[in-house]
């Protein structure tokens, strides 16, 4: 390193030895500490008030753990899909119930180690506080069975990475990480701001811990998909949330490019109270639509048992078991049928023509064989039209 090149408050660009310049972040809080107007107050007080009455409606679901599935699952899909993936969650959900499509985009895998590495990120933080050590186990899952598995999963980067459009290099890229060298000391400084007991509003903390992270930027590969995973520990472990049923990467899917020109604004111009307001915004209005995604399953569910219990005669028991299992496993066949209620498979076969005539299970794929049933009207309250 010599010469600096540009300050901002929220770290500097240092000129290195091989020409370009790199950004070396300021550790947190930023200073001076974040102004606090009254629209960012009024914005603390709504997204605290939105994320209350998210879990308190998960808290009122039948079986909690058993909605939560599709709720990971989206967040997972969008938080993918803002790194260029082109799966679905129909492709998901899917590839998850073993459903053979030539047509399923090949990147579906990165999409289900998502959620294999939210999964397991959640196990482990019973045992661990976040932390590093525990971000690259996480970061580990997450990219050990995908097309990053070349970029050393759960190592710390030894080499200098970039930002910028396919074909860039580190002469054009838009942005250039700290390198190397700073990455263990500006980590560390992160992680030391997390465990850091003072008065900050903890939306206000996570917001700031996110930007940070994507700013140290501290892997080879996958640091967009662990950094939104941060978000979604840091709200469980500090028990924001009971479950983790906030998908925020629906919020900065559609509001991609903004995402990232806030970010870099930070870097460049130090706009930290600008790119908090934009993160206390998604959270107040994401959290506002999974409300509401909680109550419609509610209703959804009623609905449907109220069919079953009045239609299905003797089959009513097994038809409200497969109802509750469809929750977790919302695409089927008449085998898995079959299988959940023991029963031959031409009663779970009776039972699927009975799920059909009442428009609860649709079949998907045209086919007189190897049939697959979705339970569509449940899958699409979790699709973005």
């Amino acid at each position: 390193m010599d010469q600096l090149e540009k300050n901002s408050r929220a770290g500097q660009y240092i000129r290195q030895i091989s020409g370009y310049s790199a950004f070396v972040p300021t550790p947190l809080p930023p200073v001076p500490p974040l102004k606090m107007d009254n629209e960012t107050l009024e914005l603390i007080s709504q997204a605290d008030r939105a994320l209350g009455r998210l879990d308190g409606s998960i808290q009122t679901l039948p079986d909690p753990d058993l909605f939560v599935f599709m709720y990971i699952r989206k967040e997972a899909v969008f938080s993918s899909q803002i790194e260029g993936t082109q799966s679905s969650l129909d492709d998901v959900l899917e590839a998850e119930a073993d459903i053979l499509n030539p047509r399923r985009p090949g990147d579906t895998h990165e999409v289900l180690s998502y959620v294999k590495a939210l999964r397991f990120g959640l196990e482990r933080l019973k045992e661990l506080p976040v932390s590093i050590r525990l971000i690259r186990e996480i970061h580990q899952q997450l990219l050990e069975e995908t097309r990053g598995r070349e970029q050393n999963p759960g190592e710390i980067r030894t080499t200098q990475n970039w930002i910028g459009p396919s074909g860039s290099t580190l002469r054009n890229a838009s942005f250039i990480p700290p390198p190397p060298d700073a990455v263990p000391h500006a980590l560390g400084q992160l992680e030391s701001f997390l465990h850091e007991t003072d008065p900050m509003p903890s939306l206000i903390k996570i917001g700031l811990a996110h930007a940070q992270f994507e700013t140290i930027h501290p892997f080879l590969d996958g640091n967009g998909r662990m950094g939104r995973l941060l978000i979604t520990f840091l709200l469980c472990e500090r028990n924001i949330l009971q479950q983790p049923v906030l998908y925020l990467s629906h919020f900065l899917k559609r509001h991609r490019t903004q995402y990232y020109d806030m970010l870099q604004n930070i870097r460049d111009n130090g706009s930290w109270e600008e790119w908090i307001k934009f993160f206390l915004t998604a959270v107040d209005e994401v959290s506002q639509e999974a409300t509401s995604t909680a109550r419609r399953i509610v209703s959804l569910r009623e609905e449907h048992r109220h069919i079953i219990t009045e239609n299905f005669g003797r089959t009513a028991a097994n038809g409200l078991r497969v109802l509750e299992r469809l929750f977790s496993q919302p695409i089927t066949s008449v085998k898995a049928l079959a299988d959940h209620t023991q029963v031959s498979f031409t009663a779970a076969n009776q039972l699927m023509q009975r799920f059909m005539e009442h428009h609860i299970l649709i079949e998907m794929t045209g086919n007189t064989r190897n049939r697959v049933f979705g339970y569509r009207s449940y899958i699409d309250l979790f699709t973005d039209h």
